[in-house]
């Protein structure tokens, strides 16, 4: 095809959100192992601040977005999978997302089952392959068993409110945390077998109560700073501590002594990207996020909708905690 332009999320520099602006692009044919992909929705996820403000650095200028959902235009020699007309949606490296179309690499983009509409696969796919990489690939010594309570942080965001519903599939009874009694009822509602809001109370104490003060097995954290050195006190001894974001800001350091003192404890840091760095590994994991979706185990709640053109008020809401369940922008 002839250079197309696309409407695309752009920065010059790093920033808050008056740094995004929504330019022309042109867009060509894809190359060898690439796909061209026109947008329906694109995901929304706090990764887009880390990058926006250069928290997680990335060669400048950039294109913003990490997931989105649409049509598949063209394919580049060698992929097989997809074909032109194909429904997909992919969460991928490198951004770029917030477009109306884009070429890519298609080793990430999956086929997107009829049974799930373009909004709900953008709104999943980021979120629910972490989830299923934490529930079922991150997991403490000797694995997680029916009716193990587990600690997730920020449980009613986007993240949150699927690993409420996975965790419950699974037989686990998930301790959600967030930070209001809102937020504290839609965890509830969508599966938490506990639910502790922890602007009035403190969550360890909570946490040893709820156990019997045995503590857990595991606790998923993407808060970051606020949480981290406390999530640790929540643990039984040989517990872990699975850290996947910093919301709240980077963790500080650790020093590894602390482990031993507090029950011979693991911590690991987690990224989705290890995880899906094989087409093999991608198409495995979105098999079993469908299926747990199809199912209707697992249901997607978009609570904001948002056109690519206010993307700065998405963001916005996004980092003042304004949001619940999935965003998704629309080109």
């Amino acid at each position: 095809m002839a250079e197309t332009l696309s409407k695309t999320v752009m920065i010059e520099q790093f920033g808050g959100p008056d740094e995004m602006r929504l330019v022309d692009v042109a867009v060509g044919d894809p190359g060898p192992g690439e796909i061209r992909i026109r947008h329906h929705a694109c995901g929304l996820n706090f990764i887009d601040v880390y990058q926006r403000t250069g928290r997680y650095p990335n060669p400048l200028p950039l294109a913003l977005g990490m997931e989105g959902a649409g049509v598949v235009e063209a394919v580049g020699d060698g992929v097989t999978h997809l074909k032109p007309g194909d429904r997909a949606a992919y969460a991928s490296m490198p951004p770029g997302a917030y477009s109306e179309r884009r070429v890519m690499p298609a080793k990430c983009v999956v086929k997107l089952p009829d049974g799930i509409d373009f909004e709900t696969g953008a709104a999943m796919m980021l979120k629910g392959l972490t989830v299923q990489y934490l529930l079922k690939k991150t997991l403490p010594q000797g694995g997680l068993q029916p009716g193990d309570p587990i600690v997730f942080h920020a449980a009613a965001g986007g993240v949150g409110l699927i690993a409420c519903q996975w965790a419950r599939a699974l037989g686990l009874q998930l301790i959600a945390t967030a930070g209001s009694d809102a937020k504290c009822q839609l965890a509830l509602e969508h599966g938490a077998a506990h639910a502790i809001n922890y602007n009035k109370e403190d969550f360890v104490a909570r946490v040893r109560e709820i156990t019997g003060g045995r503590g857990v097995k595991v606790v998923y954290d993407s808060v970051g700073k606020d949480t981290f050195e406390r999530s640790l006190d929540c643990l039984a001894p040989f517990g872990l501590l699975a850290s996947f974001g910093q919301s709240s800001g980077p963790v500080p350091p650790l020093q590894v002594a602390t482990l031993a003192a507090k029950g011979s404890l693991y911590v690991t840091r987690q990224t989705l990207f290890t995880h899906i760095a094989t087409r093999e590994s991608t198409q495995a994991m979105a098999d079993d996020l469908f299926a747990v979706v199809l199912s209707g185990q697992v249901k997607i709640r978009i609570d904001q909708r948002y056109p690519l053109a206010d993307v700065a008020l998405a963001h916005r809401d996004l980092e003042a905690r304004r949001t619940t369940g999935s965003s998704v922008l629309l080109p």
